[in-house]
């Protein structure tokens, strides 16, 4: 399948039942509902917001497997490769392959987030090593700006230009840099498509010409954000801010004034339990579901926007 990489890519929450295992069954159809939705370049699953880093190996595989099935090429699969070295990454894109994967999305080890990079060179080997093991399309996921991980220029015009990579996910969120990645890219590779993921501003970072965003904000209110984009590429101004106005309170409880992390995920998924789209907000520890103050605020937010299914126990 020859994938495009432009449209809303959700990064999808995984359900688990209450002994933590993946529900198979509650994956199925709340696959079937993201597909659905007129507008979805793509699903990805094992990404931050599917708690990669509490899945093992075979329940990464797992999940991938369960998602391609379920779409039967609907739609093309990427799956998360979080590994901290290149025969552990190749081994984990190899079962990504064999679930049924279309595509990888690359997030950097964690020795870079700890140590940085001295060389381009080697983030370049890092990914060259993973499509040569795979043959799979790649999209590098970008970092925040303030991260030791953050690709400078250099790096990201080589990236661009390694034969696998056909798409970054630009998470820089400090925005002059963020414009500058964008120019990098697209002067280095103009077939290399450019996807946002910064999901606490998505109109902010959408005007800057992205083909679209992959965001785990597209796993509870997909419609909204395609809505979002679709004006935002018509030039419509008035009801791009219109669609953002009514996506910032939902925005502001998950994500507060912070940036994605786990116990945002975890907000994300309880107010997808009180809207109805996941039969159990159940996550994997140590991330914690909202209490209290918390808790009601989301069913607040949730009530307001008119999607509140069933009230908080």
């Amino acid at each position: 399948m020859r994938v495009q990489y432009t449209g809303i890519f959700p990064a999808m929450q995984c359900p688990f039942d209450q002994k933590l295992a993946i529900d198979e069954p509650e994956l199925r159809r709340f696959t079937g509902w993201l597909a659905g939705h007129q507008g979805i370049g793509g699903l990805v699953t094992n990404g931050h917001t599917g708690e990669i880093f509490a899945l093992t190996p075979n329940q990464r595989a797992e999940v991938t497997r369960i998602v391609a099935d379920e779409v039967k090429g609907k739609v093309p699969v990427v799956s998360g490769i979080c590994c901290e070295g290149i025969a552990d990454a190749v081994e984990h894109a190899q079962m990504a392959r064999e679930a049924g994967a279309s595509g990888l999305l690359i997030m950097p080890p964690h020795q870079w987030l700890r140590f940085g990079m001295k060389q381009p060179e080697n983030v370049v080997d890092f990914f060259t090593a993973i499509g040569e093991g795979s043959g799979l399309d790649l999209v590098v996921h970008i970092y925040p700006a303030w991260t030791r991980a953050s690709y400078n220029f250099e790096t990201l015009a080589q990236l661009a230009r390694v034969p696998w990579v056909k798409c970054m996910k630009v998470g820089t969120r400090d925005m002059n840099k963020y414009a500058r990645d964008l120019r990098t890219i697209r002067q280095s590779n103009p077939d290399v498509t450019v996807l946002t993921c910064h999901d606490e501003y998505l109109l902010a970072s959408m005007v800057q010409g992205v083909d679209g965003a992959l965001v785990g904000f597209g796993s509870f209110i997909p419609q909204m954000i395609i809505d979002l984009y679709a004006a935002v590429r018509a030039g419509d101004l008035k009801a791009a801010m219109d669609i953002q106005a009514r996506i910032n309170p939902l925005k502001d409880v998950v994500y507060g004034g912070g940036e994605p992390t786990g116990d945002a995920h975890g907000r994300m998924k309880m107010a997808m339990y009180l809207a109805g789209i996941l039969k159990s907000p159940a996550v994997q520890p140590p991330t914690r579901l909202p209490t209290g103050a918390e808790l009601q605020a989301i069913e607040d937010a949730v009530r307001a926007a008119g999607m509140l299914a069933r009230a908080a126990a």
